[in-house]
């Protein structure tokens, strides 16, 4: 693909929607207590980190996979094909690789479920952005 063909606009939205997506699935709200556990990290720990690093960094790694699946993608996907593909994509090659990485760190069963199911809906909810897109 031509990057002229990219539009920077869908890949900055699916980017924010990750981001966004993270905020809410790590929050208390949902999942953060639990992740925390299975870390084995506590609420002084987040405290400890540099916010502008932490947050900075994720904005722009979120941006940099969303404009990794627009070159994947290509132009103008078909909306089933791209959320088709962002769900394979966080199943099949995410999840599986996290898998193999916590069974052999034997990392606990709930941890790789918060952390898997976030980066499956990660790249399904980007494939929809990108395939709605005009």
């Amino acid at each position: 693909m031509d990057l002229s063909q990219l539009d920077f606009a869908a890949v900055f939205l699916a980017g924010m929607s990750s981001f966004m997506l993270g905020g809410i699935w790590y929050s208390p709200w949902l999942f953060q207590r639990a992740w925390l556990e299975g870390c084995g990290l506590t609420e002084l720990d987040l405290k400890a980190t540099d916010p502008k690093w932490v947050f900075g960094g994720g904005f722009v790694l979120s941006l940099f996979i969303a404009f990794g699946l627009s070159l994947f993608l290509g132009p103008n996907p078909h909306l089933g094909v791209a959320v088709g593909v962002g769900f394979a994509i966080g199943v099949c090659w995410i999840s599986s690789a996290l898998g193999m990485s916590y069974i052999y760190e034997q990392r606990p069963l709930k941890l790789f479920l918060i952390n898997s199911g976030y980066h499956i809906l990660q790249f399904t909810l980007m494939g929809l952005i990108l395939g709605l897109w005009p």
